[in-house]
């Protein structure tokens, strides 16, 4: 994969990300840029859109299974996504012991 497909990757695993997270749209950005975990699971739910978009060329036999299965792929990588921006906006607070 050369360097222009990798950007139009990862512009598609941003794009997906913010369709679900529409107002979280900056820390989205900056969390993709600085966290490779992150960006990937953005940019599994981009393929997996994908893939759920082009499920009605499949065969009939199998279009309904495969439906199903990559709706609740998305449905998991968006909740995981959404875990993961929940615990980047914790920003622990160091205390310092009593005496």
């Amino acid at each position: 994969m050369g360097p222009r497909s990798l950007d139009r990757v990862r512009e598609n695993g941003l794009q997906a990300a913010s369709s679900h997270f529409p107002w979280r749209g900056a820390q989205i950005e900056e969390l993709c840029g600085r966290d490779e975990n992150f960006r990937v699971m953005c940019d599994d739910l981009a393929a997996a859109e994908e893939a759920l978009a082009a499920v009605d060329q499949l065969s009939e036999e199998i279009r309904a299974a495969r439906r199903l299965e990559y709706e609740e792929l998305i449905a998991e990588l968006a909740a995981e996504i959404g875990e993961a921006l929940d615990r980047a906006n914790i920003v622990p607070i160091a205390r310092t012991p009593k005496h």
